[in-house]
């Protein structure tokens, strides 16, 4: 067995972390606990558990409707602009609203009517199902009248670029993907795209919800037409926060958002009979935003500025380095390979590893062995490694648990079913 494989090297880098302290900024009740999931459900920041209790005893309980004359009203904005350093763009392009899949929808929508001659849409065969399945549906309420084309992926873990730049031609109104794909945790270079698309008058969509607050984007700085994202994984949101959306300044007053709400409205207290779109980015907005949780969100964005993504970034790379060390020598005899890509420059946050019995696996680890990674078909076992709470020490123990896990044999006990949420 090598150094590598040793404890005592776990804690030597974790002597060395310089975010080693900002664990102490997060409420971790179970230190036992090996938690590898945040690439799904980002832990709790002490900071927001204080924000959502002086929110419920004082600005609700005391304030009540004067909340929203006390900074509730602007906070969608406000705290898209805190987004908006962590996505490299100005603070009146980003936006917090809705879910996800609420704002790809309007995005995809105002992107098709921009582009009313043309009929395709480009995505791969990686992307989120999600944004698939809202595709479809856009199509279906635009009388079917566009084609969506799906780029071929190698292997499962990159897709096919030259299939997918082939696809770009003067009938694509619009290309949507995914910066870091779900699965295999694959990057792509947005800037690349986005140029490539570009050039043939298409618009481009990012979904950000695996890459921001992760690593460093720069939306502007890549000429980005579009972007959403989620707010509960990297960014510790908390569970179903709410999502932001990107919508380039020259763009914002030529695209018209598809949900006419009372929040879109110029004047939504005039209470005007007939709509008329608020100027900029806040055309986007539709219903109330959920202020509980918005609020409680935005608290957990100040620590990530505090840090910035340059600092995350450089120890993302070197505990999915580590990860991917510790798997080729452990794990690799025992059945498992790598499901993303070996480049750094091609890879996210989280490490996916695949075994024939994955899903039996990551049972047994979460029942028996206090680690919690999660699972997607049909074979990945994940591995959301989030540089403010995890730890060196944190992998060595996972990549162990996760070898006497097989070695044991513990995971037979198991069903093959995957259950309803992995």
């Amino acid at each position: 067995m090598s150094t590598l494989t040793d404890l005592s090297h776990a804690h030597r880098l974790d002597s060395q972390d310089e975010l080693a302290a900002y664990r102490n900024s997060f409420v971790i009740p179970d230190p036992d606990l090996i938690y590898l999931d945040g690439n799904s459900l980002g832990r709790l920041v002490a900071c927001s558990a204080e924000r959502i209790g002086r929110v419920v005893e004082y600005e609700w309980a005391d304030d009540l409707i004067r909340g929203w004359n006390a900074g509730w009203f602007e906070s969608p904005f406000r705290a898209g602009a805190k987004i908006a350093q962590l996505v490299g763009a100005a603070p009146d392009q980003v936006l917090v609203t809705d879910s996800t899949s609420a704002n790809l929808f309007k995005l995809v929508m105002a992107a098709l009517l921009a582009r009313p001659g043309r009929t395709r849409i480009v995505s791969d065969a990686l992307n989120f199902p999600s944004d698939l399945y809202v595709l479809q549906g856009c199509i279906r309420l635009l009388g079917d009248r566009h084609h969506l084309h799906l780029a071929p992926s190698a292997g499962e873990i990159e897709p096919d670029l030259t299939a997918l730049f082939d696809a770009l031609d003067d009938q694509v109104a619009l290309v949507t993907l995914s910066h870091v794909t779900f699965k295999s945790s694959y990057l792509y270079d947005a800037h690349e795209v986005t140029c490539r698309a570009q050039r043939v008058g298409a618009l481009v969509l990012w979904d950000l919800s695996h890459s921001a607050g992760a690593l460093p984007i720069a939306l502007d700085q890549w000429g980005v037409d579009l972007a959403v994202g989620c707010t509960y994984k990297y960014l510790n949101g908390g569970p179903g926060s709410p999502a932001f959306l990107y919508v380039r300044q020259e763009l914002q007053d030529q695209l018209d958002s598809p949900i006419w709400g009372w929040w879109g409205h110029t004047a939504p207290f005039e209470f005007d009979l007939h709509y008329r779109p608020a100027g900029g980015i806040g055309r986007f907005l539709a219903g109330s935003p959920p202020i509980l949780s918005l609020l409680t969100m935005e608290a957990a964005l100040d620590l990530m500025l505090e840090v910035g993504l340059e600092r995350i970034r450089r120890k993302s790379v070197q505990l999915s380095e580590y990860m991917i060390a510790l798997a080729d020598e452990r794990l690799a005899p025992l059945g498992f390979s790598l499901g993303s890509p070996r480049s750094t420059a091609r890879r996210g946050s989280h490490v996916s590893l695949r075994h024939p019995a994955g899903f039996r696996i990551s049972r047994a680890l979460i029942e028996e062995m206090s680690v919690l990674p999660d699972f997607r078909q049909p074979d990945n076992l994940r591995f959301g490694l989030a540089p403010l709470y995890n730890s060196f020490a944190d992998v060595w123990y996972a990549v162990d648990r996760l070898a006497a896990v097989v070695e044991e044999g513990r995971h037979l006990n198991y069903p093959a079913t995957p259950a309803a949420v992995t």
